[in-house]
């Protein structure tokens, strides 16, 4: 064998690898676009998120691969964060939240979408109906926003002598702080109680509406869903303590880091079953064909500690409702 034949061979078994394996079909691509910050909230949420997908047979890494955009609360971001993972041609687009599944649905009518959200998804005008979405997009809406009025309830029956109470909603998260409000407000009618309604949309905010709630002598605070608050329960859970007023939340994190009470859908659950639904998708069936999912269970979590802190009462009943007693 002459030394251009030799040189010819060793060439072909270099580039033969190299051959086949730009031959191997690549792996399906996930958008996952989310409202929330990089923090241990929204890291539990795709741990959930991930575990559907592998029921499905898809491993993040393995063989399918991740493309998050997460806007940190700043909810102007995510239609660019869209538009990039359209740019991609990513196969499926994930979203958290419903400012995040209202900007992807904007951003492409073709590229599957599935979402995970605490509001009505037809009055949020994203399907059709929830036995029919049609389009695009289906996913998974959680018991939230129908709660707030029971979350009114619920903190009056630890202070039943207070009249007056209050509300913080994000007014940059109009999708969720809207209805958020309406509900509460019809509770507090039904009630008979008074009803403040604050904003915040920063940490500063949020310090200076619990002082506005202290001058107002408000009997108890419900704070609404959001991804931003969602994200400051260390926050809320000290300016509690602090003003030493009863707080109310949606999420078992926040009662676990002190807040009093937290009430809301099984929110876990919720994203464990969009990551199925991402995985049936990658497989062939269509979102028009998959049902909005409902989880139905509603939590309530109690943290005794922070009731003693504050000289509160709990009633045997309302002990035995929780899902589970901090302490």
């Amino acid at each position: 064998m002459n030394r251009r034949d030799l040189v010819k061979l060793v060439g072909a078994a270099i580039a033969w690898p190299l051959t086949a394996q730009a031959q191997q079909p690549a792996s399906p691509v996930i958008g996952f676009l989310s409202g929330y910050a990089d923090d241990a909230f929204s890291s539990h949420l795709m741990v959930a998120f991930q575990r559907g997908l592998a029921e499905t047979g898809f491993i993040g890494g393995t063989n399918v691969a991740l493309e998050i955009r997460r806007a940190d609360a700043h909810y102007d971001r995510l239609t660019a964060m869209a538009a990039d993972l359209v740019r991609l041609k990513v196969n499926v687009i994930a979203t958290s939240g419903t400012s995040a599944a209202v900007a992807a649905k904007a951003a492409t009518a073709t590229i599957p979408i599935v979402f995970s959200l605490g509001v009505d998804p037809v009055e949020a005008g994203l399907v059709a109906s929830l036995a029919k979405p049609g389009g695009n997009i289906t996913g998974t809406a959680r018991l939230n926003t129908e709660l707030g009025s029971k979350r009114l309830e619920l903190v009056r029956e630890v202070v039943p002598t207070a009249t007056r109470f209050a509300l913080l909603v994000n007014p940059t998260n109009p999708s969720m702080a809207k209805p958020i409000t309406a509900a509460t407000e019809a509770a507090a009618r039904t009630l008979g109680v008074q009803l403040i309604v604050l904003t915040a949309s920063t940490e500063h905010e949020i310090d200076a509406a619990f002082a506005t709630l202290a001058q107002q002598q408000a009997g108890a605070l419900v704070i609404s869903p959001d991804v931003f608050f969602n994200s400051q329960s260390g926050q809320f859970a000290a300016l509690t303590l602090r003003y030493k007023i009863p707080t109310i939340h949606s999420y078992r994190g926040f009662a676990v880091d002190g807040g009093l009470l937290a009430y809301g859908g099984d929110i876990t659950d919720s994203y464990r079953i969009s990551g199925t639904y991402v995985g049936r998708i990658l497989k062939g069936e269509k979102p028009a064909d998959l049902p909005v999912q409902q989880p139905s269970t509603v939590e309530l979590y109690i943290n005794l500690n922070t009731a003693k802190t504050l000289g509160l009462s709990l009633t045997p009943a309302l002990l035995l409702r929780a899902t589970e007693v901090i302490e």
